[in-house]
């Protein structure tokens, strides 16, 4: 993940980190007390939202953003971290910048059998 550029500490909202009881090794992150969750409709949580250090306060999966709305499926532009031509399922939810107002839940790749190859057919 990308390193902090920030000059201000980054914390999660929830994750109180001044207790008495929290020893080596209990920081956020590192197998102690990152906040996560459930979004539910069917998808999982990534592996990255649970174990990873980084903190988005858009992220569905590790801050108050909740997804509603009807689930689309859409294709993804090449200015994202993923190959070009993979597949995306997004959700709606709250206004997260003037323009937003979608956030990426599952990214299938170009390759997978997710669904058959659609492509016009010359004749």
């Amino acid at each position: 993940m990308a390193e902090q550029t920030e000059k201000a500490f980054l914390k999660q909202p929830k994750v109180f980190l001044s207790s008495n009881k929290t020893g080596k090794g209990k920081r956020p992150g590192k197998g102690g007390n990152r906040f996560w969750k459930s979004i539910g409709l069917g998808f999982k949580t990534p592996r990255d939202a649970i174990e990873g250090t980084y903190i988005d306060k858009k992220c569905p999966f590790t801050d108050t953003v909740s997804i509603r709305g009807c689930i689309l499926s859409a294709h993804v532009s090449p200015c994202f971290r993923v190959k070009e031509g993979d597949h995306v399922i997004i959700g709606q939810c709250r206004p997260l910048s003037k323009t937003v107002r979608f956030n990426v839940l599952k990214v299938i790749p170009a390759g997978s059998s997710g669904g058959a190859k659609k492509a016009f057919i010359a004749m």
